[in-house]
Parts: C-alpha cells; structure tokens; sequence
C-alpha cells in the first residue's frame, strides 16, 4: 500500500477547545445538518421547558418563529440558576450554555427527578451551531441577560433589571454556513408540540409563526394526556370501543399508556421515554407487546374464547387495529445516541410487563362486552394469518424466489447487484413498452401494472397474497411483505413508481405508496422507495433542442430563458404530456430515467404518525373526514387532469 507522505507529529494532533467540536461534527449531535436537525435545534430548547413541567415548576412554553427564521421559546419555569459555578468559576447559566455535558439532570440528586435531556448538551449544542444566541432569564427576583456568537460568549450574565416571576426566554439564528436551509416548516414544528402537549397533561404550548404578513398560530393544551392522544390518533378511524383504555402507574418507573382498538388492519404503537418519541421502541415497548398477547391470550382461555385444540393467538394477531401510546419517565434512561431513538434500560422491560398485566387484566374482567369485541377482531385476524400463511405458501409454489421464478411482465436488468439495480414500476403497457426500449438494460428493470390495484387499507395481508396485481411487486422486489419481510434480500436498491401526471397516475401512486407503507414499511424507512417526475410539458422549434419542464414555475422560466436568447414566446410549440405512453423511448430516457439527467423524490418516513393519519384518511372507510380533507386542500392541487 502507497504511503501518504506527511508529517504525523504533536502538532499534527488537533484538541477541539470549548464547543469547537461540536461546529466541527455537528452531526454527532443533532443528527444532520439537514431541515431534520435544524428542527432539532428547536426541540432541544424546548425539551428544557418541558423538562421544568416535569419537575412541576413550568405550566406554559411559548415558541415563535420571528422574521428572519430567528427562534423565540419562552418558559415559565424556575430559571436557569445565576450563581457562579463551583467548578468553571463562571456564571451556572453561562456554564450551561457554553461548556458540553453541563445540565442538572445527571445521577438521581439532580435537579430533575426525570428529564427528557441525556447527555446535557442540548442548550450548548444549540448555542455552538447558532449564528448568535441570547438568553433571558427570571430568578431570584432579578432580570438577567447574556448573549453569545457561534458558541462563544459576547456579554457574560448580567443583572438587567428586578421581576417578581421566573421563567428563561432563548432568542437563537441557526448558522447558516452549518445548515442546508434555514427555512423551519410551521406544520413540523406544530406536529411535535401538540405531541408534546398530548404527552404533559395539563402544560400550555402555543407556536407562533411571524414570517408572513398574516402570523399563523396554534395553542395546545390536554388536560385528558394520553387519551386525548389515542382519541386524535383515531379521529378519521371506525373505534371497535368508544373510550380508549387508560392505565397509569406511579413510583420508581412511572408508565402510562392509553389504547383503543379500530377496525382497521394495521397497528399503530407510538413509545415515549421522558417524552422523547423512541421511534425505534425499546424495553418498554418489548415489555407492552409480551404482556398484551399473555392477558389477551389467558382471558380467551379462561373465559372458553379459544378452546382446548385451538392455537394461542400470536402477537401480530392481538395488535391487529390497535392505537396504543407508552410513556415512561426513567431516571437514566439509556438511549441509542443523542438523537434518542431507542430505550435500553433493562429493568424497564419488567416494570411496563407486570403493570400492563395486572391492569388490563383487570380492566376485561370488569368490561367482559370490550374485551369480547376485541378477542373477536384478534381470533379473526389469527384466522387470516392462517390463511395469509397458506396463501403464501401457495405463491412460493408457484413462483419460488428461491428458483428466482419472476414475473412474467418483469423485464429484468443483467446486474445482480442489488445496490446497482433499480425497478421502474410503470402504469399500462404503452408506457411499460416505452420504457423497456429506453431504459439502461444492465441495472434499469421495469415492471409494467395494468387494471385497478388493491386498496391494502380496507383489505387483511390474505386477500394480497395471490392478488394478481400485488403479486408481481411482491415477487419482483423478492423480500416478502408482512412480518416476512426481509429488507436484506430487496433486489433492487431503488424501487421507483413512474405513474402518469394525472388523477390516475397519483391514485396509483397513493395505492402501491399505501402497500408499501402497510406491507414493507422497512423498504420506505430504509430509503428504497422513489418517485420518478416525468415532465409535464415539452417546448419545440425546429432547429432548436427541445426543453423539458416538470412544473409550471420551469416552464415560465424556460419562456424567460428563450426569450433572451431571442426567441419568442408564439414561435414555440408547446405539448402537455397527459401521460407517460405518448413519450417515444428516447424522450422517457432522457427526461425521467436518465440518472445524469433525470429527477427523482425520495420518500420518506420522518413522521409515522403523520404518515398514518394521511393513508387512513385518503384510502380508509371514513367518507367524511375525506371530504374534508379534499375540500380544505383542493385550492393547492396544481395540473388536475378532469
């Protein structure tokens, strides 16, 4: 190997002072420099407030976005403490803001009995990756101020002014050489702190956005928590019991979860540690499901639901509609990261096990007509997996991955790689036949659909095995779907729906959307899943190259472009793809399957929860909450095709 000349000496070896590490692998602390992170900016100030309301000191945070995306979030807690610190001989509030690992919510003699804060690096983290930050707090009958420049300290802590109230104001502008974008999306910000509120019953939250001429604004406030929760979840859902069951623990390890079963065949189990959404589960979510199949599992046997002969229900079959939201507040909570993702602590798995048993046991022994419906909904979803299970077993006879039997309509690509590889799933044949002429044959496979495909929302995982337009997906993709499916056996690294710009081209895109995010959710979390934008318009003259343009806003700007250049407007012609079949092979290479030239929407899955209500509401029972959604949105809906 080829030695990389250079001197490796003491002075080639770096020490990061202060907060320099953290503007150095911002990553490393709020997970991207991304839109992702800079939200995250916010949440750590917020997650301080919260903290307080915890601790039973803050009733109300109050969160602004100002002109200019400057962050304002106000709480009514105690303050950060003003005194010099024993040990950095600074101001405490200064230590706080400007020294990594520095927070009162370490060991159990802390100053928070729980806190959402790990690592005490929040405030200090969000203060290094700001242009500026300035800090306000009430205490101890003053008014104090500090400010800051990029973690580093302009005016130190001092005494501005008498209060009798206390509480911390934080006025911060993320650094824009860090962050990709400081643009915060309203609707982001909004969705965390109604969680938030759902999850501290009884704390106000408002969020204020400044930026346009006419301020948007919501306020939360739940005194019903957890409940009130589990009933927002559901609001667009057929409920199989009209109130959601409630159980709650005090002590060591205080738990809290409210569920309430729907008929519909998916289920939805939010977890929370110190209101931090563990979006990964964990021991507490591990301890929910072990108790949920042995109570359920014990009631139908004690009260003759399952007989002596039948099978134990499983867990997937007990889960089938079920919304269920677990919090937990622990002392030291372990968690995957800084990004807190997943809950490690071990003893939390026993705690939420034995809680969950003994209530809801009790709760089926009082409510014999609930827990009936409910073991109904369970004992037929346990017959369906049976017959999902044989479905399956069918369609391996038949097309068995393991002699890579493929779809008939599948025009494979030549490379095995599975990174190397994507699949156009493309709408109708004319548009299938185009894009097997055009395509890369040695990584580009395409797959054309035809006919009405199944709406996975009001169907159970029996009816899509065998399901001749779901089937060839299935089979293509070669990772199973369900509980079998297996992300490490995809044999395409990216799978790419191509639909028509039209109303049927996104029905179809919502549908095998809604497959996916039901069936092989992992393949969207994973990053697996694109959209491919097909241009909606084409500008022609002869002797000119044609221009492509995929929005309206393009093709205002390539009017603009070409009238520079000396060409006018009247002289062009102008086509308005309706649908992919009226592109030659060459145009769709060039435009939606070229890699160099192409545009293609990753989709993702930030937001589980958001992402449930939306497939619940466009492809669910409920007629009305649809109709609303339509009537409220229709005013954005651009290039309609009626």
């Amino acid at each position: 190997m080829e030695k990389y000349n250079h001197k490796y000496g003491a002075e080639q070896i770096q020490v990061l002072e202060g907060l320099e590490a953290v503007r150095k692998r911002p990553g490393m602390y709020i997970g991207s420099t991304s839109v992702r992170g800079l939200h995250h900016m916010v949440y750590e100030i917020v997650d301080n407030g919260v903290d307080e309301a915890l601790a039973g000191y803050c009733t109300e945070i109050n969160v602004v976005i100002e002109k200019g995306n400057i962050i304002a979030v106000q709480d009514n807690g105690r303050g950060i403490p003003v005194e010099i610190h024993p040990k950095t001989h600074i101001s405490t509030a200064e230590t706080v803001y400007t020294v990594l690992h520095a927070g009162g919510k370490f060991g159990g003699d802390s100053g928070y009995k729980v806190s959402g804060g790990l690592h005490g690096v929040g405030a200090s983290v969000v203060n290094a990756l700001s242009k500026w930050t300035e800090v306000t707090i009430e205490r101890d009958g003053g008014i104090y101020k500090m400010s800051f420049e990029k973690g580093k300290t302009v005016n130190k802590l001092e005494r501005i002014g008498d209060s009798n109230k206390t509480g911390t104001l934080v006025r911060f502008l993320a650094d824009d050489t860090i962050f990709e974008s400081l643009d915060y999306e309203y609707e982001v910000l909004e969705k965390r702190l109604r969680e938030i509120a759902f999850l501290t019953k009884g704390l106000k939250i408002t969020i204020e956005d400044q930026r346009e001429e006419t301020p948007k604004k919501a306020e939360f406030c739940y005194e019903g928590g957890l409940i009130s929760f589990v009933e927002y979840l559901n609001k667009n859902k057929e409920k199989i019991h009209p109130n959601p069951i409630y159980i709650e623990k005090t002590g060591e390890v205080p738990v809290e979860i409210a569920i309430q079963y729907t008929t519909s065949y998916s289920e939805n189990i939010y977890t929370f540690v110190n209101n931090i959404n563990t979006i990964e589960g964990g021991t507490h979510l591990e301890g929910f499901k072990r108790a949920l199949t042995k109570v359920f599992n014990d009631y139908a046997r004690s009260h003759n639901i399952l007989k002596e002969k039948d099978s134990n229900l499983q867990g997937e079959d007990i889960r089938e509609g079920i919304t269920a939201v677990v919090s937990v507040k622990v002392k030291e909570p372990q968690f995957e990261g800084q990004t807190k993702t997943k809950l490690g602590n071990s003893e939390v798995t026993g705690v939420v096990q034995s809680m969950v048993n003994e209530a809801l046991s009790t709760f089926l022994e009082e409510n014999p007509q609930i827990a009936k419906a409910i073991l109904e909904k369970c004992v037929s979803a346990s017959r369906a997996r049976e017959a999902a299970r044989k479905a399956r077993e069918l369609v391996r006879k038949k097309s068995s991955l393991e002699t890579s039997t493929l779809p008939g309509k599948l025009a494979d690509c030549s490379s095995k790689v599975a990174d190397e590889c994507e699949v156009y799933i493309v709408e109708g044949d004319s548009a299938g036949g185009s894009a097997k002429q055009g395509r890369d044959r040695k990584f580009q496979a395409i797959l054309p659909l035809w006919g009405k495909m199944l709406n996975v929302e009001k169907a159970r995982a029996d009816k899509i095995y065998g399901n001749d337009k779901l089937n060839p997906v299935i089979v293509a993709i070669g990772a199973g779907i369900g509980a079998d499916f297996d992300i490490t056996k995809i044999r395409y690294g990216k799978v790419i729906i191509m639909a028509d710009a039209d109303v049927d081209g996104a029905h179809i895109r919502t549908l095998l959307l809604t497959f996916f995010f039901r069936y092989m959710r992992p393949l969207i979390e994973n990053g697996n899943v694109y959209l491919a934008q097909p241009p909606l318009y084409k500008l022609s003259k002869k002797g000119m190259e044609d221009v492509y343009c995929y929005t309206d806003e393009d093709l205002e700007k390539a009017y603009k472009d070409l009238a520079e250049k000396g060409i006018a407007r009247e002289t062009l012609s102008l086509q308005r793809y309706k649908g992919l079949g009226e592109m030659n092979p060459e145009q769709l290479w060039e435009t939606t399957m070229n890699p160099e030239t192409r545009i293609l929407v990753k989709v993702t899955m930030d937001d589980a929860i958001k992402a449930d209500e939306i497939f619940t509401l466009l492809m669910g029972d409920e007629v009305e909450p649809r109709r609303e959604f339509i009537q409220k949105n229709a005013k954005y809906v651009k290039n309609l095709d009626i």
